[in-house]
């Protein structure tokens, strides 16, 4: 399996950035799909998760109401549309494909992106 995310780069605060996700390797359409994040010295963190079919979501409440987590099940594909960003977003920010257990733990992901940088200056 080999997840590639994309799209990070260096934003004003306010601005908006929306990252992919891409899928091979694996049933992508069978999976929930996460994101996470994590910020240099801090441990890596939940940012949101979605269904295999994308009808249900799960946002952290540091995120909720400005990033939206979608997938395009044809493309094998997963989105994170970031808006109003805030420096504290800065960080590193992983997708990662479900295996079993608590969606909002790393722990329950078995494979991982290589990671797409995000900055955000104020």
């Amino acid at each position: 399996v080999q997840l590639q995310a994309s799209g990070g780069g260096l934003v004003q605060a306010g601005g908006s950035l929306t990252l992919s996700c891409a899928a091979s390797g694996r049933t992508f359409r069978a999976y929930a799909m996460g994101w996470f994040r994590q910020a240099p010295g801090k441990e890596r963190e939940f940012v949101a998760r979605i269904t295999p079919g994308g009808t249900a979501t799960l946002y952290a409440d540091s995120v909720k109401g400005r990033f939206t987590i979608s997938r395009d099940n044809a493309k094998n594909t997963v989105y994170l549309q970031m808006n109003s960003l805030k420096p504290d977003d800065t960080a590193v920010y992983y997708c990662a494909m479900y295996d079993s257990g608590i969606m909002s733990y790393s722990s329950s992901y078995d494979y991982w992106g290589q990671g797409t940088h995000v900055t955000v200056s104020s």
